[in-house]
């Protein structure tokens, strides 16, 4: 089965880092792109990256840009997202998603769990 496994969430004082990690089985990164999206208490949930392993191509929300990076450990089938400078509005749930979201409306074959971040003092 397609399937994504996110961890690494956890509380974090605002200017700090986080990374958070999204194990995938069941495909390669040349079937699916990977998606991280955002859930923020009360509102919807936002897409903030698509990574897409084939095309060699990763897209940012500008909410996100300059502070968030993927990197990836093909060996562990494993996609990292690292999220610097945290701002108390990253705060919660994170999700990743094997997705396809290079191109049109983004569309998710499989859902993780989601982790929850908290940027708090």
């Amino acid at each position: 089965e397609v399937q994504v496994v996110e961890s690494g969430g956890g509380l974090v004082q605002p200017g700090g880092s986080l990374r958070l990690s999204c194990a995938a089985s069941g495909f390669t990164f040349d079937d699916y792109a990977i998606a991280w999206f955002h859930q923020a208490p009360g509102k919807e949930r936002e897409g903030l990256v698509c990574f897409s392993q084939i095309l060699g191509r990763t897209d940012y929300a500008d909410s996100v840009k300059g502070r968030f990076t993927i990197s990836t450990d093909n060996a562990k089938n494993t996609v990292y997202l690292q999220m610097n400078n945290l701002k108390p509005e990253d705060t919660g749930v994170y999700y990743c998603a094997a997705a396809h979201c290079s191109w049109g409306p983004w569309t998710v074959r499989s859902w993780g769990q989601g982790t929850q971040v908290t940027v708090s003092s």
